[in-house]
């Protein structure tokens, strides 16, 4: 919820609030995102969709629009940890460009971050890695900050 809310929205909903207004969201049938399973068991997720469904997107110096294209977003994941440095988050990439591809995205986005020292704390890594996003054919279309580019993959 944290990129669907402004912060005082968000922090009056954390916790129990947050999980209530995702829930909400999923019972209008608006679908916020994809996840993972193993063995019928949800190990992953990663919020996906139009970027107007994320508003904090626009308030951020760093992730500001980089033009008028319509473009769809990857916001964040979360892996469970037994399921970390397995790939999981790769192939979570590679559902949300089909998922995007399948309800007509043409430009999917993404806001990864890139460590300068190469590693970073898995709880810090909930946007993904820029080095996963490359490797599923994003490019880098804009960079505000030392460590989070902008990221982009055309969709047919």
């Amino acid at each position: 919820m944290w990129w669907r809310l402004n912060r005082s929205q968000f922090n009056a909903g954390k916790g129990e609030g947050n999980r209530q207004a995702l829930q909400d969201i999923v019972a209008s049938g608006e679908i916020p995102g994809i996840i993972a399973y193993s063995a019928e068991r949800p190990v992953g997720w990663c919020s996906v969709g139009p970027r107007d469904a994320f508003p904090a997107l626009n308030r951020s110096r760093i992730l500001a629009r980089v033009d008028d294209r319509p473009v769809w977003s990857i916001v964040c994941f979360y892996v469970a940890r037994p399921f970390r440095r397995a790939g999981l988050t790769g192939r979570l990439i590679g559902a949300a460009v089909e998922w995007a591809t399948a309800r007509g995205a043409k430009t999917l986005e993404a806001y990864p971050v890139e460590p300068k020292s190469g590693k970073m704390p898995d709880t810090s890594a909930y946007h993904g890695m820029a080095s996963v996003f490359a490797r599923a054919g994003f490019t880098e279309v804009a960079r505000r900050s030392e460590t989070r580019p902008v990221m982009r993959i055309e969709l047919s």
